[in-house]
């Protein structure tokens, strides 16, 4: 492994850490000023800018003191010099809606730039696969 892709490791891992603790500093620690985040909820559009992107998390958090998994099960990183993207499957779920559908994951991609020497993420997705009833 590169000591980039060892550095986005560690940077990912802390931030899903920080999520499921609650710890908003370390989540925002590492992304850029002008983050885009497409996430489950809306909007739509996408959330814009580290100002909406810190916004949008304390809903979450409440989600996460409920009793809910947020874990890595799994993380692939491709790292260039100073662009890099990551993907990674999560178990993301209270322990009633993993009775309910035990295979869910939430899929994560994250697009990173090094940025005056250390990695920042520019671009982060969230999603779960739609599973008609």
């Amino acid at each position: 492994m590169s000591d980039n892709q060892s550095q986005i490791r560690s940077l990912i891992e802390n931030w899903v850490k920080a999520v499921h603790t609650g710890d908003l500093a370390t989540v925002l620690a590492d992304h850029a000023e002008n983050i885009v985040m497409f996430d489950v909820p809306p909007p739509y559009q996408g959330i814009r800018g580290i100002k909406n992107y810190r916004q949008a998390w304390p809903p979450f958090f409440e989600y996460q003191a409920s009793g809910a998994a947020f874990e890595i099960e799994s993380l692939e990183i491709t790292a260039g010099e100073d662009v890099a993207f990551a993907y990674a499957l999560l178990r993301c779920g209270t322990p009633e809606e993993f009775k309910q559908n035990p295979d869910n994951r939430l899929r994560l991609t994250l697009g990173l730039q090094k940025q005056n020497g250390r990695w920042v993420v520019v671009h982060e997705h969230h999603s779960f696969p739609y599973v008609a009833e």
